[in-house]
């Protein structure tokens, strides 16, 4: 099993955009359709939202990569 960080810009990142950035998936329409799949899971319950807003401290996984999600270093 895989483990990636991911530190956040802002205060959230939508679901199909993680799985893009974290380079997971090729295409936003691959992230659209593996979400739509029930293969993401987001604090270890099936995510379908495409949209959802991932904050600082979920956890996403996809396949054999699990991903956590910190807050912006550089915020004060």
């Amino acid at each position: 099993m895989q483990t990636l960080e991911f530190e956040l810009e802002r205060d959230y990142v939508e679901l199909k955009q993680l799985l893009k950035l974290a380079d997971l998936v090729t295409s936003g329409g691959e992230a659209k359709t593996v979400i739509g799949d029930g293969q993401v899971l987001v604090d270890g319950a099936v995510e379908l939202r495409k949209a959802c807003k991932i904050r600082a401290g979920q956890q996403v996984q996809f396949g054999d990569t699990t991903i956590h999600i910190l807050a912006d270093s550089s915020a004060p």
